[in-house]
């Protein structure tokens, strides 16, 4: 078994990810790519092991998760998983689908202010 065939498997998934992103996550990382926000850089679908971020800013440990109809029946999942990053230091925000497709500078505004609470 590979040294690090679980990351390698995190990176995987990630790669697929990028390929399959739902509207409201492109619509998220046209306003975050390239460090369009405040100058921070942001990558997507990052993975961190065992699990890839929707959205990760390294400078501010800040990772934003887009959750769409199919996380209702996940949150238990969820739940473990922010636990994992925030034992790491990592502070998660969630944001739905929906409220990025209906207010996306409010959506923007929450991001700038988490990071800058964290940079």
């Amino acid at each position: 078994m590979p040294r690090h065939s679980r990351e390698f498997s995190a990176t995987k998934n990630a790669r697929s990810l990028r390929k399959d992103s739902s509207p409201p996550e492109r619509i998220l990382w046209s306003r975050l790519r390239g460090a369009q926000l405040d100058g921070l850089k942001f990558r997507r679908q990052y993975p961190i092991d065992p699990y890839v971020c929707d959205f990760f800013c390294s400078a501010a440990k800040l990772a934003v998760e887009v959750d769409g109809r199919g996380h209702e029946a996940r949150a238990e999942h969820d739940r473990a998983r922010d636990q994992f990053f925030e034992a790491r230091g990592i502070r998660v925000v969630r944001l739905s689908a929906s409220w990025i497709t209906k207010d996306l500078d409010a959506v923007l505004e929450l991001i700038r202010r988490e990071a800058a609470a964290r940079v």
